[in-house]
């Protein structure tokens, strides 16, 4: 294993710092288009919350699902993102007209678009979607790419999150790589996602309460959902340079650098 970075991997490690210090979507939101996000939040029922929280949970199951199905070639190629971001764009337009109710068919297929453009992004970077590990460290993204839940709140820098999640997704993958697709009740697979979706919950959230905002209809759901994937496709870059720079340098070298700014 390499222990010198070179100066073209420091360049790329300090790219996926970047990427991955990127604002959340409610700063986002608050800066593009003037939402009150946080006081918007505060205004929803906990009712429509729990239920929001519900259909999250099953959008990230339904992807997992959806991860063993997708990008059965290795092959390292420049990801497509553009029509992912297209079919997430128009979700959110439907889903900006409709309101709340069309989240529950929206998120699901938007979420499983989201993972499909993460795959993508992955085996840009030279790892392969049909391995068990990379299909859940694409699942990962989502709570990678969101806040921490307020019972986590120490747990907010990418590594610290890692770390957080580092035992589970290891049990999932150690799963995942014994059964066959279907097995999406196992309780390792449960605590994975339940990890995730505490976090990608909080950025559902926010999208949601965006999107709810009177007069902001079809156009502006269709924005919303625009930063919503490009959030995520960010973050999944970043992470997935970071991982190929660890399989050359090891782990805890790539932390170091990080850490010093790359």
């Amino acid at each position: 294993m390499t222990t010198t970075m070179t100066t073209s991997d420091r360049a790329a490690l300090r790219r996926a710092k970047k990427m991955l210090d990127t604002p959340g979507l409610a700063a986002r939101l608050t800066g593009a288009m003037s939402i009150p996000v946080a006081k918007g939040l505060a205004l929803v029922p906990a009712p429509c919350l729990r239920l929001v929280g519900r259909i999250t949970q099953a959008a990230v199951q339904r992807a997992l699902a959806a991860a063993a199905k997708t990008l059965r070639t290795r092959h390292r190629q420049p990801a497509a993102s553009g029509r992912h971001t297209l079919a997430v764009v128009l979700g959110g337009a439907v889903s900006g007209a409709f309101g709340l109710p069309a989240l529950a068919l929206e998120l699901p297929l938007s979420t499983t678009v989201m993972l499909r453009s993460i795959a993508a992004i992955a085996r840009s970077e030279g790892h392969d979607p049909r391995d068990p590990r990379v299909r859940l460290e694409c699942v990962q993204v989502f709570a990678l790419g969101g806040p921490a839940p307020p019972t986590a709140a120490a747990e907010t820098g990418y590594f610290a999150v890692r770390a957080a999640l580092a035992r589970s997704v290891a049990e999932a993958a150690r799963h995942m790589a014994r059964q066959t697709v279907g097995t999406q009740g196992a309780p390792a697979l449960v605590r994975f996602i339940t990890q995730v979706t505490a976090r990608f919950g909080l950025v559902v959230s926010d999208k949601v309460v965006a999107q709810a905002i009177p007069l902001i209809g079809a156009v502006g759901g269709g924005f919303v959902n625009f930063l919503f994937i490009r959030q995520f496709q960010r973050t999944a870059r970043g992470h997935f340079i970071i991982r190929r720079l660890e399989a050359r340098y090891g782990e805890a070298e790539v932390q170091r650098e990080y850490e010093r700014g790359g």
